[in-house]
C-alpha cells in the first residue's frame, strides 16, 4: 500500500503540524495521522469524526484559517496543499475580516450533450455521444473518451430550464498564483443532459451512532484504495445488503482485523456504542433486542443501502418514485432532454434489507441521531409527527432535518422512512422534499466572480466624461453612471452655482450631458401594438417623425417609468426611459416577450450607450442651433414640438428632436458616442453654460414634471399625477388598465401630486418630511396627510418650493398645512404642482 505521489505537504490542523501528501484531501490526511475527531456538533457539542469521503459527509466541518480564511468547509472535499492551516468546527464558522486575494471567473460554454459524472455509466455515455460532448465529474482525476471534453474538479451544483446547468470547477488552492482563478462557474447551455452521478451510501440509526470512528463503508473504502489509508485495525461492519463485503475484503487484505460483520438480513443489529473522542467497542445484539454483546473496535463501517443521486433530475423536474428494494427514491423515467444512466437510475445497486433504525432500549438522553450536522435525533422526528405533521416538506422545517451543509445527502430518506414508519404509511404514497440547487455549497466568491470591488457595480460613464472632470464638475451617481451634478466656478458654493445654471436655463442658453437617458431601440411588424400595451396612451398611430411623452404602469396600475417614444419608421420606435430605470424597462419588456406574447414580431435593444444625447436649452437655444445646423429650418413653423428631424449639426450626423424637460425651448441633440465630446465643445464654444442634474431637477420641478422613483413610490397611478390626459379611453386595452377600476385606486383620498410653498419662502423643506393637518404635533398615532417629494429653493419664483404626495391634494389646494421640521412645525400652501409658466408660454421661444 503506497500513499499517493509520495510529495509530501505540510499542514496544521487544531494546532498540530502534520504531514500529507499531494492528492490528499484535508480528511484522508487526517486520517492517516490517527485523527477521527474533526469537530463537534452544533447543539450537544459533542465529538464528531468522519462519516463520508465526499461532499455526502455530515460533520466534518472545519475552518481553513490560513492562507485566507474561509468558514464551513467539508474536510473530505480540501484538497490539501502545502501551509494549510485548520481547524474543527461546532457547526459554525467565521466570516474572514479581510478581502479574499484569490480570484473567482465564469465562462460559457454550449454543448449538444452534457454528461454529468465521469464514472463507468457516464464514460460510456460521453463515449457513445456525437457531436459537441462535454463531461464534467467533481474528482481531482479521471480521464474521457477521445474528442470529449473534460472538466475534472467541476461539480454541477444546478440544472434549470432550456439545458442550462450552473458548475463550479475548483483550479486551484487559495494561494493560488494571481493569473489562475481558484474557482471558475461554468454557465452550460446543452441541447442533452445525461446525468451519471452515482449513489451516496446511507447509514443506520442506532444509539451513539455519532461517535469518531463510525464511517461508511464505502468511505473507508474510498480512503484505503484512493488514498491509501487504512481507517482503522479492528473493524466491525454492520450492513443490510452485500456491497459492504467489499470493503470488508478490501480492509482486510490491507492488514485490518474484521472482527465481526452484523447483517441485518440475518437478524443482527448494533444497539449501541462505547466511547470517548472515538469509538471503543459496539454493541451487538439480535433485532429486538435490548441487550448485546460488546465487541472491542477502533473502526465500525455501517451500509444501510443506497441512494441514488436523484438531486439534478429532480431540479430538471423530473418525477421520482419509490423503490422499496432499494428503500430510496429513483428517477421515474427520463425527461424529453434529460436522461439518468447508472447508479442514479438505480441501476446495478445491491438490493437492500430497508432498516431505517434499530429497535432499541429508552433513555432519557436520544442519541439516535438522524441528522447529525443538526444534531437531530428520533425523537425530533417523532415530535413533529405527534404535533400532526404529515408532509415530509413540514417535518424537514420542523426539525431542520436536512438543512445543513449536506443538504440531507445522508439524512433526508432516513427522515423520510421514520416519519413512515411512525404515521404507518407506504413511503411511495410520500412525496419526497424538494431537491433545490445548490447540490452542494458554493461561495459567495465564487459566484460574485469578477464582479467585486470596482466592478461589483460598474461605474459608468459618458464620453463627454473628461470634460466635465476637467472643468471641475461635482458628480452625483445616478443608477450606475457618474453625472454631473453641477459646475462650480472659483468660490462659487452649490447653491450659488446651481442658481446661475438655472438662471441660463431660464434666460440665456445652456447645455447637458444627457447621455445616460435610457434608449431602447424597438422594432418589428408588431412594435406598435406592444407599445400600445405597454403604455397607457396611444402609441400605434404615431406618426414617423413625431415624438409623444408616455406613462408605463405595472400590472398593478401603479406608475413604474415614463419617458419619450420616437416613431422612426413605419416599423421602428426609439423608446427613451429615465437613466436609473433603462434595464428595468428592457427587462420588463423582453418578460411580456418571452412569456405572455412570444408570437409578436417584435426586438427590443438597448441602445443607451450608442448615442451621445445633449439638450440645449433656453430663449438662446434656436439661435445657436440655427448657426450650428445652417441647413436645419429651426423656425416653429418647420420644426415643431415633439418633432425630430435628422440633419448636419456642427458638421456631424445628428439627430435632432424638439423635447424640453425645463419648460424652455429646447432641443435633444442626438449623435454617435464617439462624436459626443466634439459636439459639446461645439455648443460651449457658442457660449452655452453646462448644467448639472441639481439644475435638471430645479426646472423639472418648477414645471411640475416628476421623477419616476423620486416624486413617485409605487403606491402612485398616473391618475394620481395628475396625467389622466395620459391614458387613453380609446385603447381596448394595455398593461395596468384593469386595476384602474379598483375600488383602491379610486378613493377620494388617495394621495395626489401636488405643489407646496412654505409661507416663510426662505424655509427649504426636507425631503421626506411628512405632512400633517395640525399646527402643532398631536400625541401619538399621528395622522400623516403625505411626504415631501422634492424641495429646491428657485431662481425664477424667488423662493423656496416643494413638490409633495398629499391625501386630496387637488381638493386642498389653497389650504394651509404643516410639516414638522426638527422641533418647529412649518405652515405651508398647497398649490398645483405647476408653479412656473403655467400657460407654457415659453416652450416655443
Amino acid at each position: 500500500m503506497t500513499r499517493l505521489s509520495g510529495v509530501p505537504l505540510k499542514f496544521t490542523f487544531d494546532g498540530r503540524e502534520l504531514t500529507g501528501f499531494l492528492g490528499d484531501t484535508l480528511a484522508s490526511a487526517l486520517l492517516a495521522n490517527g485523527i477521527h475527531r474533526v469537530s463537534t456538533s452544533i447543539k450537544y457539542g459533542r465529538p464528531r469524526g468522519i462519516v463520508g469521503a465526499g461532499v455526502e459527509d455530515s460533520n466534518a466541518l472545519v475552518q481553513i484559517e490560513k492562507p485566507f480564511p474561509e468558514p464551513m468547509l467539508s474536510a473530505t472535499t480540501v484538497e490539501l496543499y502545502d501551509g494549510l492551516v485548520a481547524r474543527g468546527l461546532p457547526g459554525q464558522g467565521r466570516l474572514a475580516a479581510e478581502p479574499d486575494p484569490a480570484r473567482y471567473d465564469a465562462k460559457h460554454v454550449h454543448c449538444d450533450v452534457l454528461v454529468i459524472g465521469a464514472g463507468p455509466a457516464g464514460r460510456a455515455a460521453a463515449a457513445a455521444a456525437t457531436g459537441r460532448v462535454l463531461l464534467v465529474d467533481d474528482q481531482p482525476d479521471g480521464e474521457a473518451p477521445e474528442g470529449v471534453r473534460f472538466l475534472s474538479r467541476t461539480t454541477a451544483f444546478g440544472i434549470y430550464d432550456d439545458g442550462f446547468v450552473l458548475a463550479l470547477e475548483r483550479r486551484g488552492e487559495p494561494a493560488a498564483p494571481e493569473r489562475i482563478s481558484r474557482q471558475r462557474v461554468w454557465r452550460i447551455r446543452a441541447k442533452r443532459i445525461v446525468i451519471a452521478t452515482g449513489a451516496h451510501e446511507r447509514p443506520i440509526v442506532f444509539p451513539d451512532n455519532d461517535r469518531p470512528g463510525i464511517m461508511l463503508a464505502s468511505a473507508a473504502r474510498t480512503y484505503l484504495n484512493r488514498y491509501g489509508v487504512l481507517a482503522g485495525k479492528r473493524v466491525v461492519v454492520f450492513t443490510t445488503n452485500d456491497s459492504a463485503y467489499d470493503a470488508a475484503s478490501d480492509l482486510a487484505d490491507a492488514g485490518a482485523a474484521i472482527v465481526r460483520i452484523v447483517d441485518a438480513r440475518e437478524g443482527h443489529g448494533i444497539i449501541g456504542t462505547d466511547g470517548d473522542q472515538h469509538i471503543t467497542a459496539a454493541y451487538v445484539a439480535p433485532l429486538g433486542s435490548m441487550e448485546g454483546e460488546r465487541v472491542e473496535c477502533d473502526l465500525l463501517l455501517v451500509s444501510g443501502g443506497w441512494n441514488p443521486a436523484v438531486h439534478l433530475f429532480s431540479q430538471a423536474r423530473g418525477k421520482l418514485r419509490y423503490a422499496p428494494e432499494l428503500g430510496a427514491y429513483v428517477p421515474d423515467g427520463d425527461l424529453p432532454t434529460v436522461s439518468v444512466v447508472g447508479a442514479a437510475a438505480g441501476e446495478g445497486l445491491p438490493e437492500t434489507k430497508v432498516l431505517w433504525q434499530v429497535p432499541a432500549p429508552e433513555s432519557e438522553v436520544d442519541t439516535r441521531f438522524v441528522d447529525q450536522q443538526r444534531d437531530a435525533t428520533v425523537s425530533d422526528v417523532l415530535r413533529a409527527t405527534g404535533a400532526g405533521l404529515r408532509s415530509l416538506e413540514h417535518i424537514k422545517r420542523y426539525t431542520t432535518i436536512g438543512t445543513a451543509h449536506d443538504q440531507g445527502k445522508t439524512s433526508g430518506m432516513l427522515a423520510a422512512g421514520i416519519t413512515a414508519e411512525a404515521l404507518g404509511v407506504d413511503l411511495a404514497t410520500q412525496r419526497p422534499t424538494t431537491f433545490r440547487p445548490p447540490y452542494t455549497p458554493v461561495s459567495f466568491a465564487a459566484l460574485a466572480g469578477r464582479n467585486r470591488g470596482g466592478l461589483h457595480d460598474p461605474v459608468r460613464v459618458t464620453t463627454i466624461h473628461p470634460w466635465h472632470v476637467e472643468h471641475g464638475a461635482e458628480f452625483e451617481n445616478v443608477g450606475q453612471w457618474k453625472r454631473p451634478w453641477y459646475y462650480p466656478r472659483p468660490g462659487e458654493s452649490m447653491h450659488d452655482a446651481v442658481r446661475r445654471e438655472c438662471r441660463a436655463a431660464r434666460n440665456d442658453v445652456a447645455v447637458m450631458d444627457g447621455s445616460t437617458l435610457g434608449k431602447i431601440d424597438v422594432q418589428g411588424p408588431d412594435a406598435g401594438w406592444f407599445l400600445d400595451m405597454l403604455y397607457t396612451n396611444m402609441m400605434s398611430n404615431l406618426r414617423v417623425g413625431r415624438i409623444r411623452y408616455g406613462v408605463m404602469c405595472g400590472v398593478d396600475g401603479m406608475v413604474i417609468d415614463d419617458g419619450t417614444v420616437i416613431r422612426v419608421g413605419e416599423e421602428r420606435f426609439l423608446v427613451t426611459t429615465t437613466t436609473g430605470n433603462a434595464a428595468m424597462v428592457l427587462e420588463w419588456m423582453e418578460e411580456w416577450l418571452q412569456t405572455e406574447w412570444p408570437h409578436l414580431g417584435v426586438f427590443a435593444t438597448s441602445v443607451t450607450e450608442h448615442w451621445t444625447t445633449i439638450p440645449l436649452v433656453g430663449p438662446r437655444s434656436r439661435a445657436v442651433l440655427g448657426r450650428l445646423a445652417p441647413g436645419l429650418d429651426v423656425s416653429n413653423e418647420a420644426f415643431g414640438f415633439m418633432t425630430w428631424q435628422d440633419a448636419e449639426v456642427a458638421g456631424l450626423q445628428a439627430r435632432v428632436c424638439r423635447i424640453s424637460f425645463s419648460g424652455e425651448l429646447a432641443y435633444e441633440i442626438n449623435v454617435p458616442s464617439w462624436y459626443g465630446p466634439a459636439l459639446w465643445q461645439s455648443i460651449v464654444d457658442q457660449g452655452a453654460t453646462p448644467y448639472g442634474t441639481e439644475t435638471m431637477h430645479v426646472l423639472r420641478a418648477e414645471k411640475g414634471y416628476p421623477i419616476i422613483g423620486q416624486d413617485t413610490d409605487g403606491t402612485v397611478t398616473p391618475q394620481d399625477l395628475g396625467m389622466s390626459w395620459a391614458v387613453s379611453k380609446k385603447k381596448a386595452d394595455f398593461i395596468g388598465k384593469r386595476s384602474f377600476a379598483r375600488a383602491e385606486n379610486n378613493r377620494p383620498d388617495r394621495k395626489h401630486f401636488v405643489g407646496l410653498l412654505p409661507v416663510d419662502p426662505s424655509v427649504l423643506l426636507p425631503e421626506g418630511a411628512q405632512i400633517i393637518e395640525s399646527e402643532t404635533v398631536p400625541p401619538p398615532p399621528v395622522r400623516m396627510l403625505g411626504h415631501v417629494t422634492s424641495s429646491y429653493d428657485s431662481a425664477a419664483l424667488g423662493r423656496t418650493f416643494a413638490l409633495a404626495l398629499v391625501r386630496s391634494g387637488r381638493e386642498r389646494i389653497g389650504e394651509t398645512l404643516y410639516v414638522p421640521v426638527g422641533d418647529e412645525v412649518v405652515p405651508v400652501t398647497v398649490t398645483e404642482s405647476v408653479l412656473f409658466d403655467k400657460e407654457g408660454a415659453r416652450r416655443d421661444g
